[in-house]
């Protein structure tokens, strides 16, 4: 690829889809400094508040699949568009709520319209950029999407000092709905050509392979709960364990943002480099998995450390999506990149609901003093997502023998025929054999 060519790929295809995904990292975890307000201007309790911003992840969870379908189907630049307008209609609809029910449709309407964020930014790397860019640009893509996360702290404290969060969130819709229209103006169509042999692209070839459940459980009780810890929950765990103020409580945050940032970079290089020798990227995530229950367990049992260094693997954890999703490169060609990489997504954002939700639960369970819970609500809250994660550990290091019968989930699961070879044999991973054709003239091969 020409020097010039690739330059304008970066300012015509992949800023335009990392725009998108910054406002979906923006809209995730912006509750967590909001939710104070929330909380006073609308009655909401700990329940109610992680409902709502649990739903958000539910509604992704639940878009993930059509979504993967329809990137497949009519390319990432139609469907982001269009869904973007989704999210900033229901940003506008969040600024004029008063009460749960309201909240809670506009706020899936959010989750709605964010739902082909990352995906479709990853969907158009694998379609413009060569094989061996793809993990080092999904880290990028995923390291500029998180300074949504950064926006989310110390900028918008700031912000909402001068203005407050109704009027944020009409600021945010406008801004939506502009980079939807982007978006669509800007990014170009590409036909993909699958080649002569190639698996058809339907979800029994991922939810029929044996691999993907092997990662896919790891990934998801993982990544959904680091989302779940950083999108809400870290800050009641600062005020009501660590007690700390409104000021440091924002600092704590924006450098867990900063090292979410640094961890999508990190995980992109890392995955480039050590594929160059030989190693897999499945080592890795099992790596990430050791340290984020390492963490957690630091936190629960109250260890003797700064608190900033356990929250901060929990931030990092949250970018192990550039892991899993170059695993899924690895597993599937270009043409299934879509419903893989959402097969993924609807378990990284289930279990984000799942364990947000469930987390809100479980500390209602403990009444408050002077305002703050009992230490103990927040380690069993936490204490049954990392015996979930073990689980999903153990399931990683079992024999492949012993997960045999993972074929036939995703078949019953998702109703899904799968033929008795599919679910047999995995899907041999892919060569480059497929022709990508330049729609206007931009890309050279």
């Amino acid at each position: 690829m020409q020097i010039s060519a690739a330059w304008r790929l970066i300012a015509r295809v992949f800023l335009p889809f990392a725009a998108g995904y910054y406002l979906s990292y923006l809209f995730r975890t912006i509750n967590a400094l909001i939710s104070g307000h929330l909380i006073s201007d609308t009655g909401l309790g700990t329940a109610d508040l992680g409902l709502l911003t649990s739903v958000y992840f539910l509604v992704f969870a639940a878009a993930q699949i059509p979504i993967g379908i329809l990137l497949d189907r009519f390319g990432p630049r139609r469907v982001q568009s269009a869904l973007l307008l989704v999210a900033a209609a229901g940003a506008g609809l969040f600024a004029m709520s008063t009460g749960l029910p309201s909240l809670l449709i506009s706020r899936a309407m959010i989750g709605l319209g964010v739902a082909a964020a990352l995906t479709a930014g990853l969907k158009s790397i694998v379609l413009w950029f060569p094989r061996e860019r793809v993990a080092l640009l999904n880290g990028y893509m995923i390291m500029l999407g998180s300074f949504g996360a950064v926006t989310a702290t110390t900028p918008t404290e700031y912000l909402l000092a001068w203005i407050g969060w109704r009027q944020l969130f009409e600021i945010l819709a406008a801004v939506t709905g502009a980079t939807a229209v982007l978006i669509y103006i800007v990014v170009p169509e590409r036909v993909i050509t699958p080649s002569i042999g190639s698996i058809p692209a339907t979800l029994s070839s991922v939810f029929g392979d044996r691999r993907f459940w092997r990662i896919a459980p790891l990934s998801a009780t993982c990544v959904g709960s680091a989302w779940s810890l950083q999108g809400l929950w870290a800050v009641p765990w600062l005020a009501d364990v660590e007690r700390l103020g409104r000021e440091g409580l924002v600092g704590q945050l924006f450098i867990m943002s900063i090292v979410l940032c640094g961890g999508a970079w990190l995980f992109g290089t890392t995955v480039h480099f050590i594929r160059r020798r030989g190693v897999g990227a499945e080592t890795i995530l099992a790596v990430v998995a050791m340290f984020f229950i390492a963490a957690e367990l630091a936190l629960i049992l109250r260890a003797p450390l700064p608190s900033i260094l356990p929250w901060s693997v929990v931030a990092i954890v949250g970018t192990a999506t550039v892991v899993s999703f170059a695993v899924t490169a690895d597993y599937f060609p270009p043409e299934l990149a879509g419903r893989a990489n959402g097969a993924v997504n609807v378990l990284h954002f289930g279990w984000a609901f799942l364990a947000q939700y469930g987390t809100g639960l479980i500390l209602e369970q403990w009444s408050t003093n002077d305002g703050h819970r009992a230490i103990l609500a927040y380690q069993v809250a936490f204490g049954v997502n990392v015996a979930l994660q073990i689980g999903a550990l153990v399931w990683f290091a079992l024999p492949s023998s012993l997960r045999s019968f993972t074929g036939w989930m995703g078949s019953i699961a998702f109703f899904a025929p799968v033929s008795v070879a599919e679910a047999v044999e995995p899907v041999v991973p892919y060569e480059q054999a497929i022709v990508l054709i330049p729609m206007d003239g931009d890309a050279e091969w």
